[in-house]
């Protein structure tokens, strides 16, 4: 059964890892997919080709979700090539760590900007089309960091936890109009980028997980198809940790 027949979708960073893998999943699910890549053309490229492949429209943007102008301009673009925008899902993010006494504001500041000011930017940017349409999701990637803080991430904890006052601010706002406001806050995921920590370390974080295993992104792309669907109609302002029990 396919939950998201029809619908339009936009990702933000999805040229790879948990982005890529909600991308796939929603194609798989036969949304239309509008995604957003930063530098990485050959990768967004592919991914283009393969969501095409699996039998939905599908289009790369470069765009930096950071800046409030090009938010503007991505959902406006969206709105011409795919007609509506039905769901967003802001997965957007870096990380700049480092303990506190070390990290310099350019550190704090760009860690805002790219995972939280971009939540306010893309979320203003289709605000008006869900508005107009009176129906629409948005998802809003957090992390368990974002619920419990982390040391050495400062910057990352305070940009994700602010996702979370958002979200549920924007629940009660759009609501009466249905639209809903849901947040995602992954454990620990492997990626690309965790397949580079040392093998030791990785199994110590695994063993520390009640499942035993680290997250796929496949993981983190199914609680998204659950909250872009009709089936999760009755649910907003709600924050879903896909961690595997980390934070029971």
């Amino acid at each position: 059964m396919k939950l998201l027949e029809g619908k339009t979708a936009i990702i933000t960073g999805a040229s790879r890892g948990i982005g890529r893998g909600i991308a796939k999943v929603f194609a798989a699910h036969g949304a239309n997919v509008a995604f957003t890549y930063s530098s990485s053309v050959e990768a967004a490229n592919a991914l283009e080709k393969e969501l095409k492949d699996a039998g939905v429209n599908a289009k790369g943007y470069q765009s930096n979700a950071a800046s409030f102008d090009e938010a503007q301009t991505l959902a406006e673009d969206v709105l011409k090539d795919f007609g509506g925008i039905d769901v967003l899902v802001n997965n957007a993010g870096i990380t700049k760590d480092n303990l506190l006494m070390r990290m310099g504001e350019d550190d704090f500041d760009k860690v805002i900007e790219v995972n939280l000011k971009s939540v306010f930017n893309m979320t203003k940017a289709v605000q008006r089309t869900m508005l107009k349409q009176r129906k629409g999701s948005i998802i809003n990637m957090s992390s368990v960091v974002g619920v419990k803080g982390n040391a050495g991430q400062t910057n990352y904890a305070a940009s994700k936890a602010g996702i979370i006052g958002f979200s549920k601010s924007v629940a009660l706002e759009l609501g009466s109009r249905n639209i809903r406001s849901n947040v995602i806050a992954p454990g620990f995921i492997e990626t690309e980028m965790t397949a580079k920590l040392d093998e030791e370390v990785v199994k110590g974080w695994r063993a520390g997980i009640p499942l035993k295993r680290g997250g796929a992104p496949e993981d983190v792309a199914n609680a998204c198809v659950f909250l872009a669907s009709d089936l999760s109609a009755y649910i907003t302002g709600q924050t879903l940790n896909v961690d595997g029990g980390m934070l029971t």
